[in-house]
């Protein structure tokens, strides 16, 4: 695990996570600490706790909205589709490397 220091609303966080995954998990710091600053700067809210609360209800907003609106992939998540494509393609390239004319 690889640690990184975040500054979020101006607080600072240490967070631990994979190497690999360092840049998803930085891109979502900036997310929320726009989210966060976007509600502050409303002026509505001053509560650091209340301010979180509402950016991560206009991020989970979001996320739903994403998924498929009705059918058979009703309730799917875009992430899903992404894991389900991606395993796939694994599974491709498995039988494609295992055929005897190779």
């Amino acid at each position: 695990m690889e640690r990184i220091d975040v500054s979020i609303l101006g607080r600072d966080y240490s967070l631990a996570c994979a190497p690999d995954e360092k840049d998803a998990l930085l891109a979502a710091v900036r997310l929320v600490d726009q989210r966060m600053l976007g509600v502050k700067g409303s002026g509505k809210i001053a509560s650091n706790e209340r301010i979180a609360v509402m950016a991560a209800i206009q991020i989970a907003a979001e996320l739903l909205a994403m998924r498929a609106p009705d059918g058979p992939l009703s309730n799917v998540a875009v992430g899903d589709f992404k894991r389900k494509i991606d395993d796939m393609n694994s599974m491709i390239d498995q039988v494609i490397g295992a055929s005897p004319g190779k």
